[in-house]
Order: C-alpha cells, then sequence, then structure tokens
C-alpha cells in the first residue's frame, strides 16, 4: 500500500502504483468536483479492527490534518458516525457541525461545510467519502448534492468490489497519499511583473500548499531562487513555517477562506529573525506575503483576521531563548486543544470502562505515549481497572495494593502530586528493586483526584526516554484532573446501574406459566449505551377465570427510577389481571395508577387476554407498537389493534378492545421499540424487518424463533434501548 516517505511529505498517486490508491483518488476528485468542494478524501478500514485510516486527501495540504488521520469508528466524529450508521453526515455550517460533533470542532474551529457518505456494498462497509466545501449558514445541503455525492460513493463502491475480486487490496496500511492536482501557475507576464515591483515578498500556493509563483523580493529575502522553489510544498522548501506552532493557522486560512496574520521564526540560529507572516486565501489558492518584523511580545496565537503586529518587541538575544519561546508557544496552543478536546470526550463516556476507552484514544496519541494504566481507590487498595499496552500479566502484582506500599502509583495519589521520570533508569534509582517491564522508556504517575476525593492513579508509558516540559506536565496534571472527574462521576453510574440490573432481574418474571394449547417465551436484553437498564417489561399472568393475560410494556427512561416505575406498573397490571378484569379495564386502571403515583414518567403498554382453549383474543394497547401475527402458513401481519395514548397522560384516556382469534400453529410477537428503531432510520423499516424474520422463523421450538428475532438486535454493539419480546403459539 502507498505511504507517505520518510521527510513526511504525502507522494502523488501518479507515483504510487498502487491500483487501490488510483481508485481511491479519482473517486476523491470526481466527488469534489461533482458537490463544488475544494477538498475531498476517502477513509477505508484497516487491518486493525475499529480502525479507519485516511487513505487519500486532495485539495489541501495533507500535513495539516495529521491528527486525523487515523480515526476510531466508536468517536463521536462524523467520519466515523457515517460509517457506523450507513448513513450520510451532512454539515453545511459551523453551527451544525458543532451541535452534533463538538470534538471536530474544538480542533477545527473554522467556517468551513463538511459531507460524509459511507463506501457500502450490499452488506461490505469499505469506508467513508469525504468532501470539504465552503459553509452556506443556514442553508442545508441540497437534494441534488446529496444525490451526486450518494453517487459518487456508489461508483467509488463498485470500483473497491471490482479491485477485490482481482486480489487487489480493499484496506488500507499507513500513511495517506496526496490525489493529484494541476501544476501551479507561474502567472501571467504581467502580473509577475507588477508584483516584482513590490518591495514585498510575494509567494503563490496552489490549494494542497505547493508554491507556484515567487517575485522577486522572496528570493532576496529567502536567498532561494524561485525555480528552486516552485512545485515544492511550502513546508519541504521553507521547513521553519512547518513548525506545530504555525499549523492552526495555516489550517485557518485554507480552510476558512478569510485573511490570516501571524509572525514567525526563520532559521535556528542567532541572530533570530522574526517575519510577518500574511495568507490571503481564495477557492484557486492562497497567496502568502512575507515581511521584516520584530517578534511580538506575546507568544503568535492568533485565528484568522487577527493582526499579529498588534504588539512588537525586540529580538531576542540568544537562539536557545527564541527556540525555547516558539517551542512555548506550539506547547501552549496543544496545551490548551487537548483538556478541550478531552473534555468533551469524556462528556460522553459514561462507565469507567469508557472513560479510559476515551483516555486511551485521546490522551495516549497527544503525548506519543504506548502504555496505560488506570488505578481505582477501594477501601485503601488501588485496584487496575484497565491497562493497555503492558506486557500480558505484568500489572497483576500490582492489583489490590494497600496505600501503604512504597509504590509510585501509590504515592503519587498520597501525596497528590504527579511524578515524571525521564528514563527508566531514573525510576528504578527512585524505588529500588521495583520490577519494570522494560529497559528503555520513560514513565509519568497522575493522581486521579475529584474535588479533593481520592479517586486513583494514572500511569502513562513511553517507549523511549524523553524530558517533560513545565507546558507537559501541567497539561497532564490538569488533564488527571478531568479523568477524575468522569471517573468518579462513571463510578456513581455504574452503582446506579448495578441497583437497577438488580431491580430489572428481580421484577422481571423468572419463569413463565406452563399451560395446555400455548407456549409462551420471553427475551429482554438491555441497552448498551448510557444507562444500560431501562424499563421494559414482560409478563404472562395466569387469571382466575383460566385465561392467560399477556403483557408488554415500555416505561420511559433508563435506571433505577424506570425499573422501579416498571415494577409499581407489572404489579398493577398482575393485580388487575388476577382479579377478573376486562382488558379495558386493567389498562385504564394502570393508566390512572400512574397518574397517581406522579413519577414524572409515562410508560407504553399491550394487554392480551387469551383463551387457550379457543384462541381467541381481547387485546387493548396504550401507545405501544402494533404486535405481529404469524399465520401456520407462514404468512405474517402487522395487527392494528385500536388504542389509546401512552399510561401516564390523560386520566380520562379510553383504551378500546380489539377481538382476533389465534389458530393453532400461529405465533403472536409482542415487543418493544428497541427491537424495531434505529437512529436514523424510520422505525415503519424496523416492523417491516421483524415482520420477514418472523415470517422466516421455523415456529416450532418458540425458543428458537425468539432467539432469531432477537439475535441481530443483541449482536449490536451501539444499541441504545433496551428491547423486550414475548411469543405467544396456539398448540394442539
Amino acid at each position: 500500500m502507498a505511504r507517505a516517505d520518510s521527510a513526511g511529505a504525502a507522494p502523488d498517486t501518479t507515483d504510487a502504483p498502487d491500483a487501490t490508491a488510483q481508485v481511491l483518488a479519482r473517486a476523491a476528485v470526481n466527488a469534489m468536483e461533482a458537490v463544488g468542494g475544494y477538498a475531498a478524501g476517502v477513509y477505508l478500514r484497516s487491518p486493525t479492527t475499529g480502525l479507519l485510516l485516511m487513505a487519500v486527501f486532495t485539495g489541501l495540504p495533507l500535513q495539516l490534518f495529521r491528527p486525523w488521520w487515523r480515526m476510531q469508528v466508536n468517536r463521536p466524529y462524523p467520519v466515523a458516525e457515517a460509517y457506523r450508521s450507513g448513513q450520510a453526515v451532512l454539515l453545511h455550517d459551523a453551527e451544525s457541525a458543532m451541535s452534533r460533533f463538538p470534538q471536530l470542532m474544538a480542533g477545527l474551529p473554522f467556517p468551513f461545510a463538511s459531507l460524509y457518505e459511507p463506501v457500502t456494498a450490499g452488506t461490505e462497509r469499505f469506508g467513508v467519502l469525504v468532501v470539504l466545501r465552503e459553509a452556506t449558514p443556514g442553508i442545508p445541503v441540497g437534494t441534488a448534492d446529496r444525490e451526486r455525492l450518494r453517487r459518487a460513493a456508489e461508483r467509488l463502491a463498485a470500483d473497491l468490489v471490482a479491485l477485490a475480486a482481482a486480489g487487489a487490496p480493499v484496506l488500507w496500511e499507513g500513511d495517506p497519499v496526496s490525489g493529484p492536482a494541476p501544476p501551479p501557475e507561474a502567472g501571467a507576464e504581467g502580473a509577475r511583473r507588477a508584483a516584482d515591483r513590490l518591495a514585498q515578498a510575494v509567494l503563490s500556493l496552489d490549494r494542497q500548499g505547493r508554491i507556484g509563483y515567487v517575485n522577486t523580493a522572496a528570493e532576496h529575502l529567502l536567498g532561494i531562487g524561485g525555480p528552486q522553489l516552485q512545485g515544492r510544498l511550502l513546508w519541504e522548501a521553507l521547513p521553519w513555517l512547518g513548525h506545530p506552532a504555525y499549523e492552526d493557522h495555516f489550517r485557518a486560512g485554507f480552510m476558512s477562506g478569510e485573511p490570516v496574520h501571524f509572525a514567525a521564526r526563520r532559521g535556528r540560529h542567532a541572530p533570530a529573525q522574526w517575519l510577518s507572516v500574511d495568507l490571503y486565501p481564495s477557492v484557486d489558492g492562497v497567496t502568502l506575503t512575507l515581511g521584516t518584523s520584530a517578534k511580538p511580545a506575546y507568544a503568535p496565537a492568533s485565528r484568522a483576521g487577527r493582526d499579529a503586529d498588534a504588539a512588537t518587541a525586540t529580538a531576542p538575544a540568544a537562539d536557545t531563548d527564541a527556540d525555547a519561546e516558539l517551542h512555548a508557544s506550539a506547547d501552549e496552543a496543544s496545551a490548551l486543544y487537548r483538556p478541550v478536546a478531552l473534555a468533551i470526550a469524556l462528556t460522553e463516556a459514561v462507565t469507567a470502562r469508557q472513560v479510559s476507552a476515551v483516555v486511551t484514544e485521546e490522551l495516549l496519541p497527544a503525548f506519543g505515549g504506548r502504555q496505560l494504566a488506570i488505578y481505582l481507590l477501594d477501601e485503601r487498595h488501588l485496584y487496575l481497572a484497565w491497562e493497555t499496552g503492558f506486557p500480558l500479566g505484568f500489572l497483576n502484582r500490582f492489583d489490590g495494593v494497600s496505600l501503604d506500599v512504597r509504590l509510585p502509583g501509590v504515592e503519587t495519589l498520597t501525596t497528590g502530586r504527579a511524578m515524571f521520570f525521564e528514563s527508566m533508569q531514573h525510576l528504578a534509582a527512585a524505588y529500588p528493586g521495583i520490577p519494570l517491564d522494560a529497559d528503555v522508556g520513560a514513565r509519568a504517575f497522575l493522581p486521579l483526584i475529584a474535588s479533593g476525593r481520592p479517586v486513583g492513579s494514572c500511569i502513562l508509558g513511553f517507549d523511549a526516554p524523553r524530558g517533560f516540559s513545565p507546558e507537559e506536565r501541567t497539561a497532564l496534571t490538569a488533564l488527571a484532573g478531568l479523568i477524575a472527574q468522569a471517573l468518579a462521576r462513571a463510578r456513581r453510574y455504574d452503582s446506579e446501574a448495578a441497583l437497577a440490573r438488580g431491580l430489572q432481574s428481580a421484577l422481571l418474571p423468572h419463569r413463565l406459566p406452563v399451560r395446555e394449547h400455548v407456549a409462551t417465551v420471553g427475551r429482554y436484553l438491555p441497552g448498551t449505551q448510557g444507562m444500560d437498564v431501562g424499563g421494559d417489561w414482560y409478563d404472562v399472568v395466569e387469571t382466575g377465570t383460566g385465561l392467560l393475560a399477556l403483557v408488554i410494556g415500555d416505561v420511559q427512561g433508563h435506571g433505577v427510577a424506570a425499573a422501579a416505575t416498571m415494577g409499581q406498573l407489572r404489579s398493577a397490571v398482575r393485580a388487575f389481571a388476577l382479579s377478573g378484569s376486562t382488558p379495558q379495564q386493567v389498562v385504564s386502571g394502570t393508566n390512572q395508577l400512574l397518574i397517581d403515583l406522579d413519577p414524572g414518567q409515562f410508560a407504553s403498554c399491550c394487554y392480551m387476554l387469551l383463551d387457550p382453549e379457543s384462541g381467541s383474543v381481547m387485546a387493548a394497547r396504550a401507545g405501544h407498537p402494533q404486535p405481529l401475527l404469524r399465520h401456520p402458513d407462514g404468512r405474517t401481519e402487522v395487527l392494528d389493534l385500536a388504542g389509546g395514548v401512552v399510561l401516564g397522560i390523560d386520566p380520562e384516556a379510553s383504551y378500546p378492545v380489539t377481538e382476533l382469534r389465534l389458530t393453532t400453529g400461529s405465533v403472536l410477537a409482542l415487543y418493544t421499540d428497541g427491537l424495531v428503531e434505529k437512529p436514523g432510520t424510520d422505525i415503519d423499516v424496523g416492523v417491516e424487518r421483524l415482520r420477514k424474520a418472523l415470517a422466516a422463523a421455523r415456529p416450532a421450538p418458540l425458543t428458537e424463533a425468539a432467539d432469531r428475532l432477537i439475535s441481530e438486535a443483541g449482536n449490536t454493539a451501539d444499541r441504545p434501548d433496551d428491547i423486550a419480546l414475548l411469543l405467544a403459539s396456539r398448540t394442539d
């Protein structure tokens, strides 16, 4: 697979023999032109499960987007969302992007639009096609552009299918490559003469950062002739402009379309020379001007349109001082961005495991770490909660250590002081005899303290010796506080979730009644996002009159409150059923009870009274999804039961009764909406999918049919809602 060269510059696909890269580059250019974009790229699956890699990018300098070359599919970014959901994500301006994907805008806070179309063929998901274009504030992406982008993704998917059939790889490894671009224009002769008269240095860049025209003043200032500069990437030709401190300025210029002004330090040797840098972007390129300038009195950190010449001071006397200040400005920008990005990610993490995963995916790459361990405090002992990168089993010896033991992971918590060891030798010297997992590397031990209360400790590991600047130490200490707050919140959540699971387990029926002529099977699956346990329930009640009551319901919300309300409603329904009440009386009485309890919640419910001998059914429904009925010949229909509003809303609500008959060999399916709802998809689509699955299922044994209906949902990792399913079948 094509890779970037060792100097960090990505080769054009014209130089890469890889057929996959050629196909991707062509698709990116076609998509960009189809919807009027100024940049485009393709993310593909990688050999690492759950990881997308940017494979091709064209239209903008590739190196400016290095932080987004890798994308975990479970992260809250539009690329990952499009891949996971199989649906296009269309962000027409910064406001729409901020409302849905704040982490994206934390790193790219510029006015631009971005379109993300999944590249799929049947059930095969290859990756995502991305197009960047100018923002259209308040105006969503039009239907025509949506269709053009979708067709471009379909053509790419077809090409990838053909490549796979021919044995070419459709997984990406390594760095992305730049798509093709026309040679930079040197400009008309008249424009050249006019620019050469200017005393200010002027360079023309294309949209990928390659130098085209260079005026005479720029040649004199830089000491390099135009022919030696033309056609080269700006950051290759002038590497001092490639410092991380300036990347945000270039991103702002290339993406926002607004002028950007900042100061940059040229060269690494005294005397230091600071130049004013001005970017004037347009759809077809960027004009860059350079001028001599004293170094600003503050670190250059301007955004688009900000004047960097507002305050100046004399150049530093020593090169080392200037270097230190320049690196400090880059570290300052990083230190500001990292807490923001991590904080946003942590707000979406609910469990301790999710918090640890966020730290692994966001914090480790930011500081170049390879190992991470998180220990949580419980009864004056530290227990290992998460680890990655350490040798298998190495950390087990430290699991459950007392706070009295002299270990860096313990002492960082008991003292509240972060500890940094620039080499493994330094760590061994400070703690003689401590087991080490490697001979070479560096370690940082961070206390996890939330609101003055100890939570645990965090260990960051690095493969090579390294120093920790004051800015990095400050940033890591601040980030440890954010992690501690998130873990404290997650532990409270875990406690509540455990209580809710206990309530749910206690309140759901442990076995269903066994009756002649009727078979019943129930299934329950908790959600996998947010609070695990909700208010879904099912029940089968033997009434005093010999009839069988089939019940399914769904309390709004999740957690202890929903589970408790579910238990009250289940008990009420059972009480009404055992007293011989009609379906209308049962549902109306339960509605009134929920209103009287006033828990601030509402619930849907479907109640059916079945005569096992005759198969006659009387049903009442309160805002619940319509049941399904599979006939003995396999024909399956969505029932049309009359119904009223959900329970807990209207004390005067009425719930009419519908009569039907369950013949021998037929199967009745009652379910909650978690089984048929998917984000971004109409519920009717899910109901139809369930109907087809029930039609294709064998009616006996009923347990196999239940497992088949729930299997697809059970294999979904990001299921937001819990699921209840109740099947009833007439038998001989």
